[in-house]
């Protein structure tokens, strides 16, 4: 195969190439020709700051406007008449769909690449993260995601040193967990509202803490008819917000709602198995029924990973057709809907052998069996697979290179091969659902197994370096992505927070040790147990006031901020009213030597 890589040969050019759109092999000239001319007539209309944004920042505004190519008077796809066009359809969501366009990606800057990995994860050593330099290689996005597993994974530290001597000598003293538990409630409380500062804090530094949602382009996959923006007046798919409320409250509310009870009716069927298996191996006793003991958990866990995935694509092709105009409206709707039925998933089982079979001996075999297992499987499959495939592929396509022998320099056209076959990230959703599940693992059911907090500190300190290696390594450059904080999931921990102090409160109340001070009136143990709980949650909850979202001095920065911007405005007012006061006598005075 005789490859042509002129174009590519940039040892004489100062062209830096950002971003590759890669076309099917028998994409007629036709099209190229129109998909070349929407793009150059787009990129007339910008400046070119090349010294003053990013390579980060330049990629994503590339995305921005390919996302934004819309059709106005085309019907369908030059030399694609099957391909059809309506006003108002992004281009390039229909290219991919068609099969015309089959990736759009970033390239890796190879020298930056390196540099960030230096300092990064390459040397292993108990270090702050570069927040910073991963914030201006991959974007706020994916930088306030590290920030927070860092945040987080330090924040463990006290949980962990606290509950390592509860699991040594105080294991089976349930009443004695009370401290802990409270602990756990001001603990859970106190670092979400710190994180929430120190949040403020980084993007205010890069310039996104103020960033308004409301004023955002159309999402790619966003359709309606092709109309003028009351609030910006630019031309874009209009569509009414009630059609969506419709679909969401009449058919993709009551699907998630089946789904939920499809997944307790599983569960029940587990516990079924369960009990089966058990009362076999006590009628035999052989050791081929003491392995099938082993049999229903498996089962089990093989059809949650199956559920959750099916449910994953069912809820993707919901919040798409609910046609959301904002990219950050679509995420939090999708990252709601898979974060119930993964709740549910995670959690039903645990908590119905704490509260229906009352089995904490159980109860503690599970929580540790499910929080290691899926420790290890995700470090498996999240990132040593993938790095393992990798590097397979990379040697394939090095092979490739020697045996092409070019006349001139490859290594642009060898790197623009490795990358297009890296597998895509999918965004920060598993990476934020997986601490998600860890810290409900470490809150909900803390006076049972304290442990829990010490193997949650170990695994993060891996992530860490495993996540980093696959974002550098593993998978494609992402587009950046600008964010002023970590969206709907800082009210995902705080709802868990408020979830784990009732567990904790329940548990704790159904402990022998507390059950032998009220030996008759149970009746006034659910009191004082709920009594305990609403001072709890009150407590959370002034905490929560207490503690200010922004720090002070970024507070007093942006009031400064505001002042300054109408101080401004004031002043522009003033010098328009003062030219046209200069500009009426003129016009009186031509008046009267008229």
């Amino acid at each position: 195969m005789k490859v042509t890589l002129s174009a590519l040969n940039t040892s004489e050019s100062s062209f830096t190439p950002l971003v590759v759109i890669e076309l099917a092999q028998d994409v007629k000239e036709e099209t190229k020709e129109w998909l070349k001319n929407r793009i150059i007539a787009k990129k007339k209309d910008g400046d070119n700051n090349d010294d003053f944004l990013t390579m980060a920042e330049c990629q994503f505004i590339i995305k921005h406007e390919l996302e934004n190519l819309r059709a106005k008077d085309e019907k369908m796809i030059p030399g694609y008449p099957q391909a059809k066009l309506y006003p108002g359809k992004s281009l390039l969501r229909r290219l991919l769909t068609s099969g015309i366009v089959i990736q759009v990606f970033p390239l890796h800057d190879n020298e930056a690449l390196k540099k960030l990995e230096d300092t990064w994860y390459t040397r292993f050593a108990l270090k702050y993260q570069p927040i910073d330099s991963i914030r201006g290689y991959f974007g706020e996005t994916i930088a306030l995601y590290f920030g927070f597993l860092e945040y987080f994974t330090f924040a463990l530290i006290p949980m962990a040193v606290i509950g390592l001597p509860y699991y040594l000598f105080v294991w089976e003293d349930y009443d004695k967990y009370v401290i802990f538990a409270s602990f756990n409630l001001i603990w859970s409380t106190v670092i979400l509202e710190v994180w929430k500062r120190g949040c403020a804090d980084m993007t205010y530094r890069w310039g996104t803490l103020l960033m308004k949602r409301k004023f955002e382009e159309p999402r790619p996959g966003f359709h309606g008819v092709l109309g003028i923006n009351p609030i910006t007046g630019k031309e874009e798919p209009l569509y009414p917000s009630y059609k969506r409320q419709l679909r969401i409250y009449l058919v993709s509310l009551p699907f998630v709602c089946l789904c939920l009870y499809f997944s307790l009716y599983v569960m029940m069927i587990y516990f079924d198995l369960e009990v089966w298996a058990l009362g076999l191996h006590e009628n035999s006793g052989s050791e081929w029924t003491s392995v099938l003991l082993y049999v229903p958990s498996i089962i089990y866990a093989i059809v949650i990973e199956i559920m959750n995935r099916l449910y994953r694509y069912a809820a993707e092709f919901l919040t798409s057709w609910e046609n959301h105009r904002l990219e950050s409206a679509y995420q939090n709707h999708l990252i709601l809907k898979v974060l119930v039925f993964n709740f549910l998933n995670c959690f039903a089982s645990l908590f119905y052998i704490a509260f229906v079979l009352k089995d904490m001996k159980l109860l503690r075999q599970s929580l540790a069996t499910l929080l290691i297992t899926s420790q290890i499987l995700n470090q498996i499959v999240e990132s040593l697979l993938p790095y393992w495939l990798q590097r397979k592929h990379g040697v394939r396509v090095k092979r490739k290179m020697q045996a092409l022998k070019a006349d001139i320099d490859a290594t642009l056209y060898e790197q623009v091969i490795l990358e297009k076959e890296m597998g895509t990230y999918l965004g920060t959703f598993d990476d934020y659902l997986e601490l998600f599940l860890q810290f409900g693992y470490v809150s909900l059911f803390s006076c049972v197994y304290p442990l829990a907090a010490a193997f949650a500190v170990l695994n993060n300190f891996t992530e860490v370096n495993s996540d980093a290696l696959k974002m550098c390594r593993v998978f494609k450059r992402p587009f950046s992505e600008p964010s002023a904080n970590i969206g709907v999931w800082q009210l995902a921990f705080e709802t868990m927070s408020v979830i784990s102090v009732v567990t904790n409160c329940a548990l704790i109340g159904m402990s022998p040790q507390v059950n032998a001070i009220f030996p008759e009136s149970k009746a006034d143990l659910i009191l004082i147990v709920v009594a305990v709980e609403h001072a709890l949650l009150a407590l959370k909850f002034i905490l929560a006031f207490a503690i200010p979202d922004k720090p002070r001095h970024i507070q007093i920065k942006l009031a400064r901020l505001e002042f300054e911007s109408l101080e401004a405005l004031k002043q522009q007012q003033m010098k328009l009213v003062t030219e046209n006061l200069k500009e009426e006598p003129k016009e009186s005075g031509k008046e009267k030597a008229t």
